[in-house]
Parts: C-alpha cells; structure tokens; sequence
C-alpha cells in the first residue's frame, strides 16, 4: 500500500531530475533551457498542487490548524514560484549565468523544504490520514 511519503517522496525525485536536466542544458548554454526548464517547472506545478489542494487542507481538516507545517509550505512554495518566475525571465533574455545563480537559490531551498516534508509532513499525513489515504492518493493521481 502506497503512502503519501512514497508517492510524494517518488514525485520529488522526478522533478529532481527534471530540475537537473534544466541545469545541465543551461550550464550547456544549450537552446532546449527553456523548454528543459518549462518542463521541469510543470512538474513542480503539478506536485505543488496536489499538496496545496489535496493534501495539505485534508490535514488541516484532521489536526485542526491552518498554522501548522502546512503554512510554512505554503510560504516555501510561493518562495520558489517567484525564482521558477525569475528563472524564466533570465532564460527569456539568454542569461544563464542568472539562471544558473538562481538555481542554486532554488536547489537549496527545495533540499530544505524537501527534508522537512519527507521527515515531518509526509509521516505525519500518513498517521493521520491513513483513513482517507487510498481516497486522496487517487485524487491527486487524477490531478
């Protein structure tokens, strides 16, 4: 049975890799970077949906608080919208260089962010929603 530290752990892994791929063709000064990079900032969209949708409100039903771990990734979240935003428009003028800078910005914050949703959130959902895990698991599959 799948838990949410697994599928949303998994799904960080794969827009890592996307992440990675976006780098790599920058650092190439490669023309794919925007497409790698648009690709990699889908992927995000959609994982950052699920959670903000699906997942964090069902937790915010269960343990009462909107004040929680969930408000604190919310904040990450619009804290890497606003460089997936920054990077774009580096890559729309050819700066890689500030694309590349911003990157680094970005990939410590998500190591961050990720650490804490997979060692905090994530086990935490899956104690207090194991009721509803199966049913919001496949929420966020249609998402």
């Amino acid at each position: 049975m799948t838990t949410f530290s697994q599928y949303l752990g998994d799904d960080h892994g794969r827009c890592d890799e996307l992440f990675a791929a976006a780098e790599l063709a920058a650092d190439a000064r490669d023309s794919g970077t925007a497409d790698a990079h648009a690709r990699f900032v889908e992927a995000m969209e959609h994982h950052l949906r699920m959670e903000e949708e699906i997942l964090f409100p069902a937790f915010e039903e269960a343990s009462g608080s909107r004040m929680g771990p969930t408000a604190v990734m919310r904040h990450e979240h619009e804290q890497m919208r606003q460089l997936f935003e920054d990077m774009s428009g580096a890559l729309a003028e050819d700066r890689f260089d500030d694309y590349l800078g911003m990157a680094e910005t970005l990939l410590i914050l998500m190591q961050q962010h990720n650490a804490k949703e997979e060692q905090m959130l994530y086990p935490m959902t899956d104690r207090m929603l194991a009721g509803s895990r199966q049913a919001l698991l496949a929420r966020m599959q249609d998402a």
